[in-house]
């Protein structure tokens, strides 16, 4: 991994941060305003080079956090973040300390250091909520705490947020106002994934209308002389995402060398556990 890559003070599943010497390279050269309409952890918006950055998602929680970490020090926010740890005796072996950290959030302290001491304490700082809207995941007993690597990634990551023309927007990409994009600009998608299971796939949170919808904008982003990349699988253990591969047929695919645990990603031999991974372009 090269060093001048700012990895995410955030975990998501399928996260994009070990594929960026294969992404970025693929971008175009030149971008005014790039998009990163499902911004997730901020692992490729944070490492692209654009006049203008916009890092999009639907979960506000992120996005407020990310807000916080934009207009404040990274030394103020350490320091909310130590007094939350230290107050609730956040450890990795304090399962009653975070189940009552959980339990305030949930409760409407929903401040960003609140949240973002509970993700860290959190089984592989993972983020997910039902569908009350509850941060309902366990605690990550003997793994997960603000340990010093992450403190080291915190730091970077806000710092890197001062150099950069970047901004946070809460919106379902059906409601992005693509039509003010130019041929100049850039729009990376990186959605759930339909065929696979994850945290946010939970409770039916992606469907084939969603999957439908989002090629129809990318359609139309093409229409419009916008450039696209999206990122997605378009075989994952067995399964076929036969939509996507029906609609990649107008565009150019890029396949990658993934470099998750547990699958093989050789273009050869794919078993019952394999994947492809892919990038789909209109350039």
């Amino acid at each position: 991994m090269k060093s001048e890559y700012i990895k995410s003070p955030l975990n998501y599943v399928g996260g994009k941060y070990k594929l960026l010497p294969q992404l970025v390279p693929l971008f175009p050269k030149k971008i005014n305003t790039f998009v990163d309409m499902f911004t997730g952890g901020c692992n490729v918006g944070i490492n692209v080079e654009a006049k203008r950055i916009i890092c999009n998602d639907k979960d506000k929680a992120v996005i407020e956090l990310f807000n916080q970490f934009k207009e404040h020090s990274s030394n103020d926010l350490l320091m909310k973040i130590d007094n939350i740890i230290e107050g609730y005796n956040l450890s990795k072996t304090n399962r009653e300390g975070f189940l009552k950290l959980r339990t305030d959030y949930n409760s409407g302290n929903k401040q960003w250091y609140m949240f973002y001491s509970l993700l860290v304490h959190s089984f592989n700082n993972q983020i997910r909520f039902n569908s009350k809207g509850e941060y309902n995941m366990p605690f990550g007993k003997d793994r997960s705490s603000f340990n010093a690597s992450l403190r080291c990634k915190f730091i970077a990551f806000v710092d890197a947020l001062k150099n950069k023309n970047i901004e946070f927007k809460y919106n379902d990409f059906r409601d992005y106002k693509a039509e003010k994009l130019t041929a100049d600009d850039f729009v990376y998608c990186d959605p759930p994934y339909l065929i696979t299971t994850a945290s946010y796939n939970e409770q039916g949170g992606w469907t084939e209308k969603d999957e439908h919808d989002l090629l129809y904008t990318l359609d139309y982003l093409n229409l419009q002389k916008v450039k696209f990349a999206l990122s997605n699988v378009l075989i994952h253990k067995g399964k076929n995402n036969n939509i996507l591969k029906e609609w990649s047929k107008k565009y150019k695919v890029h396949e990658l060398k993934n470099t998750y645990k547990n699958c093989n990603y050789q273009t050869k031999d794919r078993g019952d556990n394999s994947s492809l991974e892919v990038l789909i372009t209109n350039y």
